[in-house]
This record gives structure tokens, C-alpha cells and sequence, in this order.
């Protein structure tokens, strides 16, 4: 949580907006919170059925409330210019690694990241250079997952950062043909 706190509040004084899942419960809610007190601008963003649920930061200047999960995911991926994960579990995971895998696709050219608390994803990373070394994962995709202890250090490799430049079809073919 105090990370959470501490990235909302340098977002905000770094001028960078913060789109985000809506809640104000949980890590989701602290960076929120955060950020807002140190007036960052806020947007969440949460499907109906959470909404419904009480979880929802109804205090935001701008919370979007839309029909699905799926409607959530692609609309916080056009208003955000990057992606920040902090330690969760399985949906920060997986929202994760879909954003990740559309810029292997070249969905978006937008830096990933994630704030690595405590070496909370330090086995993740470990376990993406094995995916690299079984071939499962271009090197180069694998160096575009941007890491850092601290917010200050992860926003800054987000301002350096250069889109992948892959030929993943190319690849594919190089590989089969071993």
C-alpha cells in the first residue's frame, strides 16, 4: 500500500495523469487516493457489475462506468499512454500480460512496466529469461518488460523508452525451420 502511495503521489507531481480500474478499495484505491490528494488527474474506469458492488471511487472527478470487463481493458488502453503494474494477483496478471502481448502485436507502441516492491516479480522475471531460453519468447520482447524498485526509476525508463521493432513472423519461421 505504500507503494501505491508513493507512485500516486509522483505521478501527480510528474504531471502524469492516472487512468485506472475505479475501485477505492485495495492498492487500487490507495493510488488513487494519492494521486488525487496530490492533485493528479484521475480517471477510473469500472464495468457495471463492479460498480453495482460498492467498490466503485464514486468521489473521482471523472469515473467511467462501462458494460464489461472487456469494454474496461480497451478503454483504459486508448486513454493511457503506458501501464504500471504494482504486486497483485491474478487479474493485475493477466490485464498485465495482455497489454503486454497487444505491443508484441503492435496493438500500441506504449512502455510496460512493473514496480517491483520487495523483488515481488522477481520469479516472474526469472521465469520470462527461461521462457527466452526455451524459445518461447523473443529476448526482445522480453526486454521491453521495463522493471524498477522505485517509481521515480520506472518513470524515468518510461520516458526513455523505445517501442519493439520485431518480426515476430519472421521468427516463428526461423525457429520451425531448426
Amino acid at each position: 500500500m505504500e507503494a501505491a502511495s508513493c507512485l500516486g503521489t509522483v505521478l501527480a507531481n510528474r504531471g502524469i495523469g492516472l487512468v485506472y480500474g475505479g475501485a477505492s478499495v485495495g492498492v487500487m484505491g490507495e493510488i488513487a487516493r494519492s494521486a488525487v490528494a496530490s492533485g493528479g488527474n484521475v480517471i477510473g474506469v469500472m464495468p457495471q457489475a463492479l460498480a453495482a458492488t460498492e467498490v466503485a471511487f464514486k468521489e473521482l472527478a471523472d469515473l467511467r462506468v462501462v458494460d464489461s470487463m472487456h469494454e474496461r481493458k480497451a478503454l483504459m488502453v486508448k486513454l493511457s499512454d503506458g501501464f504500471i503494474a504494482l504486486p497483485g494477483g491474478l487479474g493485475t496478471l493477466e490485464e498485465f500480460f495482455e497489454v503486454l502481448t497487444w505491443a508484441q502485436l503492435g496493438m500500441h507502441a506504449k512502455p510496460c512496466g512493473l514496480l517491483n516492491v520487495s523483488d515481488y516479480f522477481g520469479r516472474l522475471m526469472a521465469f520470462l529469461d527461461h521462457a527466452v531460453d526455451e524459445q518461447f519468447v523473443q529476448a526482445v520482447h522480453r526486454s521491453s518488460v521495463l522493471v524498477d524498485e522505485s517509481p521515480e526509476g520506472l518513470l524515468d525508463q518510461f520516458e526513455a523508452f523505445q517501442p519493439v521493432q520485431a518480426d515476430k513472423a519472421a521468427w516463428a519461421l526461423r525457429l520451425s525451420s531448426r
